[in-house]
């Protein structure tokens, strides 16, 4: 049996909060027939490509959030795991994130579209919060790094989805109160956990960054950020979520 490629992933995952009622989170559903988690409702994001590496960020990740994502992680990485999560944004629901200014050099494939509105991907914004790799044993295997930002921060109206491509449907905006009702993954519901534990200590940015290292050789989950081994399990264990963010 031929292994699964590991490959690098972004996801944002964009926080609404009006104070009119419980924050909610931006969500689409996967069509039936996708090979990946068929019929979920996920985050934006997907496979990080050669032209997130090679498009330029107008301001990089912010500390301590930089240092952490690079942990384990190729040098020219973090900056392209970035772009790629506010590329996914971008064709997935047609939501613009960055900074406005003009691109130092012609964008590169893929990014045309984006680059058009006057805007260049910038990680300000952008907060590291999780990490996971997909378990061995699936169709498709990806090392997941999740970032949360403020939907406060669009450069568009968060309600117009017009300009999103058809890879998800369904998009709309979940109170996290009611965000369990939903189809999700596994992983997605472990993500939401600590959000909303971030939330209740009144952070948006984690003390630790939750890793689930699903490695071949081995299952970890770790902290990043002066963390360490926290259990030998595999991912799909049935760990009570809730418990995750005391933990380390």
């Amino acid at each position: 049996m031929n292994e699964v490629a590991i490959r690098d992933a972004a996801t944002l995952i964009l926080l609404r909060d009006d104070g009119a009622g419980a924050p909610k989170v931006l969500m689409g559903q996967r069509g039936a027939r996708a090979a990946f988690m068929p019929e979920k409702f996920v985050f934006p994001g997907g496979a990080i490509d050669a032209a997130d590496r090679a498009a330029s960020l107008a301001a990089p990740l912010p500390e301590p959030c930089r240092t952490r994502l690079a942990r384990e992680t190729a040098p020219d990485l973090p900056d392209a795991l970035v772009a790629g999560a506010i590329r996914e944004l971008w064709e997935e629901t047609g939501l613009l994130l960055g900074a406005p200014g003009a691109w130092p050099a012609p964008p590169p494939e893929g990014w045309e579209s984006y680059a058009a509105t006057g805007y260049r991907p910038s990680g300000a914004p952008l907060r590291f919060i999780f990490r996971a790799i997909t378990p061995p044993g699936r169709p498709r295997r990806f090392d997941a790094r999740f970032f949360l930002a403020d939907a406060a921060s669009l450069a568009s109206d968060p309600d117009d989805f017009s300009r999103a491509c058809d890879e998800l449907s369904h998009l709309q905006w979940i109170p996290l109160d009611e965000v369990r009702r939903f189809n999700l993954p596994f992983i997605t519901e472990v993500v939401l956990a600590e959000v909303a534990a971030m939330l209740c200590a009144g952070r948006r940015v984690p003390e630790s960054v939750p890793f689930f290292r699903n490695r071949d050789e081995e299952s970890l989950f770790l902290r990043l950020g002066g963390e360490s081994p926290l259990a030998a399990a595999p991912l799909g264990e049935n760990r009570p979520a809730g418990k995750l963010s005391g933990e380390g």
